[in-house]
């Protein structure tokens, strides 16, 4: 391992150690979402359609400035995607509208652009977004931790791992969903190891095609991983639908004031 890819994985585990907003995933676990981020016309005709044919539903994280472009990833989604993951049960969540990088932009450029993709989001669908959010590139910081957390319902990064017990809604955990057949055992270990812990595993990914980019998949792999899941009886389904079960109980048909969260303090 480079000294480089051991100071990443340094960065990435003092990031998920401090500034967090902490929820208990009580006994939802195990459970598994699949997630896709830009988010690619594939990812909803192709993904989006083996997650539905065994009882799933994905999280699409939306730059709304990429509707109707093209790019190394193919075909970006189109108006008609948005309406129609909707309808079909699916989650659509924000990504920045121009897909900026939190570490690389100012804190108030890169929160004015998340404001601008829900607003853009939301004049589109005329309701709001989930609320949840993935940063672009997977590039989060300290900072942008504690002032971006508060303002929406979850963040999620490119950090692997599980969420749970203690899930931290300011930088959920998510595993790459990447390549060929090849990556399947790979994936399934982390399902087996999800179910032992009955946490909460996230998958991310972005084109699902024959002939994936670098950071999509293969039909194969995606409907291997899919199927895996649903043939271990584990509920595949959206972050909203799983933070929802956190922050509230349901009784008698009503659901109670979000449980308390609480932030733990980071360095200055």
């Amino acid at each position: 391992m480079s000294i480089r890819h051991q100071l990443g994985r340094l960065r990435q585990e003092i990031l998920c150690a401090f500034g967090r907003r902490l929820v208990d995933l009580g006994d939802l676990g195990p459970i598994i979402t699949f997630t896709f981020d830009d988010f690619p016309r594939s990812a909803l005709t192709t993904g989006g359609a083996i997650i539905e044919r065994f009882g799933g539903r994905a999280t699409f994280y939306v730059s709304m400035g990429l509707m109707g472009t093209s790019n190394d990833l193919g075909e970006q989604f189109r108006f008609i995607d948005l309406t129609s993951a909707v309808e079909r049960g699916h989650e659509v969540g924000t990504h920045s509208f121009s897909h900026l990088s939190a570490r690389r932009t100012p804190t108030g450029k890169f929160l004015a652009d998340v404001s601008h993709c829900e607003k853009a989001l939301r004049d589109a669908l005329g309701v709001k977004s989930s609320g949840d959010f993935a940063y672009p590139y997977g590039e989060a910081s300290l900072s942008m931790k504690r002032k971006l957390g508060p303002r929406v319902g979850s963040s999620r990064g490119t950090c692997g791992g599980f969420n749970g017990p203690d899930v931290d809604l300011n930088l959920l955990r998510a595993n790459k969903l990447c390549g060929g057949i090849d990556q399947a055992e790979a994936a399934k270990r982390l399902i087996l190891e999800n179910e032992r812990r009955r946490s909460w595993l996230i998958f991310y990914s972005h084109d699902v095609s024959s002939n994936p980019s670098r950071f999509g998949c293969t039909p194969a792999l995606l409907e291997a991983v899919v199927s895996f899941s649903a043939g271990r009886h584990v509920r595949m389904t959206t972050v909203a639908e799983v933070v929802a079960g956190m922050l509230c109980k349901k009784n008698n048909g009503f659901f109670s004031p979000p449980c308390r969260t609480h932030d733990d303090g980071e360095p200055d």
